[in-house]
């Protein structure tokens, strides 16, 4: 880590610029800052984020990027990061096609408008007009780089199914237990027509479930530990705010 702070540092005009209008660094001091700025730097040297449709990525751009994906792993750790290497930015929203079979069981490819998206072991792909307009203005759990790079934690365990790789003298029954009275609680209110707890949008798989509840974690806490203090719970467990005992 001191080869790359040395070799490949990051300019102190650009990083005072970018990361002073993140929403989502706030509540972090200054050692704190400091800490994600070595990751940060880390992860510059070991992905690759490029452009599609003739975008043109600038340095400001990357540091904005790697800056909030690290603040996920900011006490977990660089091997949360392993296994992949590129992001992708768009200009803005785009298309992707799926499979989804149909009620009879017909595989049909279905193209979505998507902002943002995470391969099990491919890249994360994110629209950089939803990553900018977050970095001036601050949406109560919504931050798409957050949410995508959630589900590359997710996937760590071979699959994203809403159950990351949990750390010793972490429950999985206490996780799925929490998790999953909050996800049929957010889905019952969806069903009987009542205002949702949370982004509906959580109601979809349990995957994308734990994607937004990170959302919340990092961007409205407060509002997660209102309607969900038990979820709210486990993810202080996992992510570890203010543990710094296991940054690298």
């Amino acid at each position: 880590m001191r080869w790359l702070l040395k070799h490949h540092p990051i300019p102190q005009p650009i990083w005072h610029d970018v990361t002073h209008r993140m929403w989502t660094l706030k509540e972090l001091d200054a050692v704190q800052m400091a800490e994600l700025r070595e990751l940060t730097t880390w992860f510059l040297a070991q992905k690759s984020i490029t452009g599609a449709q003739g975008l043109e990525v600038t340095t400001d751009m990357k540091v904005a990027v790697a800056a909030q994906a690290c603040l996920l792993i900011l006490n977990l750790g660089t091997s949360y990061f392993e296994g992949w290497v590129e992001v992708i930015l768009y200009p803005g929203a785009f298309r992707a096609k799926h499979p989804q079979p149909d009620e009879f069981g017909l595989v049909h490819s279905e193209s979505n408008s998507l902002s943002g998206e995470s391969w099990l072991h491919g890249p994360v792909v994110l629209a950089w007009a939803e990553v900018d307009s977050e970095l001036f203005h601050h949406q109560v759990g919504r931050n798409v780089v957050v949410h995508e790079f959630a589900h590359k934690l997710d996937g760590l365990n071979g699959a994203m199914n809403g159950m990351p790789p949990l750390h010793r003298g972490m429950s999985r029954e206490s996780w799925a237990a929490a998790l999953s009275q909050a996800y049929e609680t957010l889905r019952h209110q969806i069903s009987s027509g009542h205002a949702p707890s949370l982004n509906p949008y959580a109601a979809t798989n349990p995957a994308e479930f734990f994607a937004v509840l990170s959302e919340y974690f990092f961007t409205a806490p407060t509002v997660l530990h209102a309607c969900c203090p038990a979820v709210h719970a486990q993810l202080e467990r996992f992510y570890r705010p203010g543990d710094r005992s296991h940054a690298p």
